[in-house]
C-alpha cells in the first residue's frame, strides 16, 4: 500500500485517473497561481489601480517565470501557504520600478482559491464529457437489450420479473439528474476570487470591483460581488455532487456484483479479473471498484464539510482541510466515471429463457 492510491504505481491504475490528478499537479497549480497576477495586473492597468507599463513587466514575468514546486517547499512549510515565496520571486523577476505593484490589493487565499477554481473548472470538463458518454451508454443497452426478462429483487430476496429496461433506468436516471444539477453547482463555485486581507477589497478602495469583474473575465471564471474567504458552501456543494456522481455509480456496480453470481447468471463480464487460486474465475472488479469509490467518496465528503467552518474572516485549519480532501474527492469521481465507462463495455447478457 501507500499513502496515497492514486499515485501508486500499480494501484492506480485500478482506482486512480490520470486526466483528472493532472489538475492537482503542483505544477498546473504554479500555472494557474501565475496566470492569476498576470490578470489582476492587466484588471488593475485597466481600472487605473496600476500604470500598464508596470502591468505588462508583471505579466510577462507571470508567464516566463520558471518556478519548481521543490524551490517553494522550505517556504511553505515555514509560512504554511505557497503565496509569499512565489510573489517574492515573482517581484525579483519583475524587478524595479515595478515590482512592487505585484500581487496589489491580494491576499494569498484570492490566489489559491482562483487557481483551484479554474483547475476544478478544467476537471469538470472531463466528468461532464464522460457523464453524457456514460448516460448514452446507457441509453444503447436499453435500446438494444432492454426487453430481457430478469428477476426482481427486494430485500435481497426474490420479488416479481423485471425487464432489463427497468434495471438501466435505476443506473442511468441518477446520472441524468446529476448532469441536471451541475450548471447551479457551477455558477455558485467557478467565481473568481479577490478580497484581499480580510475579504473586504479595501485595499483596492473604489476600483475593486472594476478589478475583480476584469480579474473574473480574463480568467474565463464568474463575476463575484464579494469574496467568499470563510464561506465554503459552494466548494462543499461541489464536493457533494463528486460524491453523488460515485454514490450513483456504486449503485451500478452493486447491482452488476449480484447480477454476475453465477447462481444467478444475468450478465457475465469480458476480459474480468482473474484468481491466483481459482484460474476458472472470473472476478467482477470494475463492479466492485464502483462500490468501493462510491464508500469512499461518501467518506471523503464528511470531511470535506467539516472545513465549512471557519473562525472569523478566515481559518488556515479549515482551509488545509480542504486541501487534502477535495483533490482525492473529484479524483475518485473520476476513476467512477471512466471505470463506469469501460464496465458498461464489457457486460454480456445472455439471452434467458
Amino acid at each position: 500500500m501507500s499513502v496515497s492510491v492514486f499515485e501508486h504505481p500499480f494501484l492506480r491504475p485500478l482506482l486512480g485517473d490520470e486526466a483528472i490528478a493532472a489538475a492537482f499537479t503542483a505544477e498546473a497549480d504554479i500555472a494557474a497561481m501565475l496566470r492569476f497576477e498576470a490578470a489582476l495586473a492587466e484588471a488593475e492597468a485597466d481600472a487605473g489601480v496600476i500604470p500598464h507599463e508596470a502591468a505588462a513587466a508583471i505579466a510577462q514575468a507571470a508567464r516566463s517565470i520558471a518556478v519548481t514546486p521543490a524551490e517553494l517547499a522550505a517556504a511553505v512549510a515555514r509560512d504554511g501557504v505557497v503565496i509569499p515565496e512565489l510573489v517574492r520571486r515573482l517581484r525579483t523577476a519583475v524587478g524595479e520600478p515595478h515590482a512592487g505593484f505585484v500581487h496589489k490589493g491580494s491576499t494569498s487565499q484570492d490566489v489559491i482559491d482562483t487557481s483551484l477554481f479554474l483547475r476544478l473548472k478544467a476537471a469538470s470538463d472531463i466528468l461532464l464529457a464522460r457523464l453524457d458518454a456514460l448516460i448514452g451508454s446507457f441509453d444503447r443497452l436499453a435500446s438494444t437489450a432492454g426487453a430481457l426478462e430478469l428477476t426482481g429483487h427486494t430485500r435481497m430476496q426474490r420479488a416479481r420479473p423485471i425487464t432489463l429496461a427497468h434495471k438501466v433506468a435505476t443506473w442511468r436516471e441518477p446520472l441524468a439528474r446529476q448532469r441536471a444539477r451541475f450548471p447551479s453547482v457551477a455558477d455558485e463555485l467557478f467565481r473568481v476570487q479577490l478580497g484581499g486581507a480580510v475579504g473586504n477589497r479595501a485595499e483596492l478602495g473604489e476600483a475593486a470591483g472594476r478589478v475583480a469583474d476584469g480579474l473574473a473575465a480574463r480568467l474565463g471564471l464568474g463575476a463575484a460581488p464579494r469574496a467568499t474567504h470563510a464561506e465554503r458552501d459552494a466548494v462543499a456543494a461541489y464536493g457533494h455532487w463528486c460524491a453523488l456522481l460515485a454514490g450513483s455509480l456504486g449503485k451500478f456496480g452493486a447491482d452488476i456484483t449480484l447480477m454476475a453470481q453465477n447462481e444467478v447468471g444475468e450478465v457475465t463480464i469480458a476480459g474480468g479479473g482473474g484468481s491466483s487460486a481459482m484460474p476458472e474465475k472470473n472476478n467482477p472488479v470494475g463492479a466492485e471498484i464502483l462500490v468501493t469509490l462510491a464508500r469512499f467518496a461518501a467518506t471523503l465528503q464528511g470531511g470535506l464539510d467539516q472545513a465549512l467552518v471557519h473562525e472569523n474572516e478566515r481559518s488556515g485549519a479549515a482551509w488545509t482541510l480542504e486541501w487534502m480532501i477535495l483533490p482525492q474527492l473529484v479524483t475518485t469521481a473520476g476513476a467512477a466515471t471512466r471505470t463506469a465507462f469501460t464496465l458498461i463495455e464489457a457486460l454480456r447478457f445472455p439471452a434467458r429463457s
